[in-house]
């Protein structure tokens, strides 16, 4: 089974430029995947896809029976009850394998990632041709990471993964769709395998680029020597300048008009115009991906004490029937370690408390999951308060980090993802010791991400990273502090 969208056109009414020009998409049984900012289409793409939308122009063909498992799992499915009800195999087993026996009858208590599960289970039950899902593992710990790429990788039709996920895109795919505004290309593997591809790639285009532009130098110098020839050729045609009895002068004239000659200079300084109007075409046309590798820590540097932190072992109450339980902890200034654990096990409860065992001096930037309505606004405030050189700056990261330094500017409708970039951004100005972030990945599109990633293993004080994504974790940590759950209930901490 094949699955093909072609020359697809689509504007939303009322928008100033198209959200997709001329996309053609082959997709084969099994699943591709699609990455690319945020706003470059992807969702507007899977939606006419599923024929949710009509497109301006283009076709989709052939028709087949579509499912769109949308990103926001906050309404039930619409099939959650014929779900619920239902004892086939198919059901019994996904019930079982995503561990949602019952969940479906208490939807309205369950938390977003428990929805997710619920959202991707009702989907697989339905069994399309063409299954749809978008960012299927935002909030999900492992083990129900782990459940949900078992789930999707028994889908036998045609399956196409929006995500920032770099290991479900991996574990999944067999090819990747790399979407951009005003293009899309489609790249052989997973993401790892497509993500190099794109890189060779893009070597390749910036050595082309860089050829065209000496070339472009070249015909700019020829062009202006012509211009400057041909314009001492028209000023030796003109009669003006010769003498009145000077008739050698004239006869010569008159002879380069009857041989041609005259003309010459002038036709090859149009011929090297117009190579060099292609020169510059050529330049222009040449398209360089964006790359996250400049500096944002040019100033920074690791404490003076060898050592931040230092606890004794902790119990930290979860509540009336948990404990989390603890090994004495350190964390040196260049120790960059990542705080793992299921949802649940106490990762957010036990940043607190190391928080406060930080010496009160230590410069700190914490960066929360979901930053609370006073959080966001005294961070708006302190940019506004910036001055212009120091503001310039903060904004050059967000844009580092995959932003639109305008739409932060906006205020009020800066998302949480966006709100962390900006929280990072400012805490680059006080040069902290330490930078604790919390599930910093959930929402960033797979740019934002890498940006982030590559910020990140470059700090040179001290990280601790609560994080569900490996690839993070793997890329910017060197310690893992585990959190696991015991036979008995209870929580204990472990230094891998």
């Amino acid at each position: 089974m094949q699955f093909t969208l072609s020359d697809i056109h689509y504007t939303y009414p009322g928008a100033a430029s198209p959200a997709l020009v001329g996309i053609t998409v082959t997709l084969p049984t099994g699943w591709t995947g699609v990455v690319g900012d945020n706003g470059c289409g992807k969702t507007t793409l899977a939606s006419i896809a599923c024929g949710d939308l009509k497109p301006d122009a283009g076709t989709v063909a052939p028709r087949l029976v579509a499912h769109y498992c949308a990103q926001d799992a906050t309404a039930p499915p619409l099939a959650l009850t014929d779900f619920a009800c239902a004892y086939d195999k198919v059901a019994m087993r996904l019930r079982r394998d995503l561990g949602v026996d019952d969940w479906a009858w208490r939807y309205d208590t369950l938390s977003g990632g428990q929805r997710k599960l619920v959202q991707i289970a009702c989907a697989l039950w339905e069994q399309p041709d063409v299954l749809v899902v978008d960012e299927p593992t935002n909030h999900a710990d492992a083990s129900s990471h782990a459940a949900i790429r078992s789930a999707l990788a028994r889908f036998s039709g045609v399956g196409v993964l929006i995500s920032h996920d770099r290991a479900l895109l991996d574990a999944l795919c067999t090819q990747c769709l790399f979407m951009s505004p005003g293009s899309a290309v489609m790249r052989p593997g997973g993401y790892t395998q497509a993500a190099t591809q794109a890189e060779l790639e893009r070597d390749t285009a910036l050595q082309r680029r860089e050829a065209a532009r000496r070339e472009q130098r070249r015909l700019a110098r020829e062009t202006q020597r012509r211009r400057e020839e041909a314009s001492r050729t028209a000023s030796r045609r003109s009669g003006r300048n010769i003498a009145k009895h000077d008739n050698d002068a004239r006869f010569r004239r008159r002879l380069a008009v009857v041989s041609g000659q005259d003309g010459k200079t002038g036709r090859l300084a149009s011929r090297m115009e117009a190579r060099l109007a292609r020169a510059d075409a050529e330049v222009e046309a040449i398209r360089i991906d964006k790359r996250y590798d400049a500096d944002a820590w040019v100033d920074a540097a690791p404490s003076r004490r060898p050592v931040l932190l230092r606890t004794e072992p902790l119990a930290l109450p979860l509540g009336e029937a948990v404990t989390l339980h603890t090994p004495a902890l350190h964390l040196d200034s260049r120790d960059h370690v990542a705080l793992v654990g299921d949802n649940g096990t106490g990762k957010t409860t036990l940043v607190g408390a190391l928080l406060g065992h930080l010496p009160q001096d230590t410069t700190r930037l914490y960066v929360p999951q979901e930053p609370d309505r006073a959080t966001r606004q005294a961070t708006l405030a302190r940019l506004a308060g910036l001055g212009t050189e120091r503001r310039g700056r903060v904004l050059s990261i967000v844009a580092r980090l995959n932003s639109s330094p305008e739409r932060v500017l906006e205020g009020e409708e800066v998302s949480p993802g966006e709100m962390r970039k900006l929280m990072l951004a400012l805490g680059v100005l006080d040069r902290p010791e330490l930078i604790v972030m919390d599930e910093p990945t959930n929402y960033p599109d797979v740019g934002s991400i890498r940006a982030l990633e590559a910020m990140l293993a470059a700090f040179p004080g001290a990280l601790l990273l609560v994080s569900h994504d490996a690839a993070l974790v793997e890329a910017t940590t060197s310690t893992t502090w585990r959190i696991r759950r015991q036979d008995t209930g209870e929580l204990w901490l472990a230094v891998d």
